[in-house]
């Protein structure tokens, strides 16, 4: 089986990376416990902000293979959500050295599409930055809707409850399906050089 990665994963954020809406369920401003290191919002009750279980080790492995990892959020609280990237701290990845320090999320983002419109737009403007082909591209959004993207050849997963390693896997094998190891005329004549 073969562990080739797309060159670009996107996720959405709500219901995707974290359990909320953060246009409509979070209160601004939001603070990060001295103590804890846990991210709160301004309600009576305050919300903890934070990401589903397995997204600090799905981030950790996506950037160790050297993936470009983007967030796609049509949110209508765009600097909400990255002030919320900001301050939500990713621990070390599991096995790391003692002394590693946890990392704020949002530097595990190579680009952020995060404003109110279409996730074509989103897709149009990231390849227009990374010039990375939609091929190579894997996207994880809770909204069936969102599976728009389709048309422009990037790979869509549907994230029915949160992000989590088998649904990393679901998406991983799919595009991989789609997209299997392409053998160019190239490498074949290279190879028959070095056999005679």
């Amino acid at each position: 089986m073969t562990t080739r990665l797309p060159k670009l994963v996107a996720f959405d954020l709500d219901y995707t990376l974290w359990d909320f809406w953060i246009d409509t369920h979070v209160h601004p401003p939001l603070k990060r416990h001295h103590v804890t290191g846990k991210v709160i919002d301004s309600q009576r009750k305050p919300k903890t902000i934070d990401f589903y279980g397995d997204v600090p080790q799905i981030m950790h492995r996506l950037q160790a293979a050297g993936v470009t990892i983007a967030a796609c959020s049509r949110t209508d609280a765009p600097s909400l959500a990255r002030e919320a990237l900001d301050l939500i701290l990713i621990p070390p990845r599991t096995g790391s050295d003692s002394s590693a320090k946890p990392i704020p999320a949002i530097k595990f983002f190579d680009q952020l599409e995060i404003y109110p419109s279409s996730k074509i737009r989103h897709f149009k403007k990231l390849h227009e930055k990374t010039e990375i082909p939609y091929d190579e591209m894997l996207f994880f959004d809770d909204e069936w809707r969102n599976q728009e993207v389709e048309e422009l050849g990037v790979t869509f997963t549907l994230v029915p409850n949160g992000l989590n390693d088998r649904i990393l896997e679901k998406g991983l094998e799919e595009w991989r399906k789609r997209h299997p190891v392409q053998v160019t005329e190239d490498v074949v004549e290279a190879d028959e050089t070095l056999i005679s």
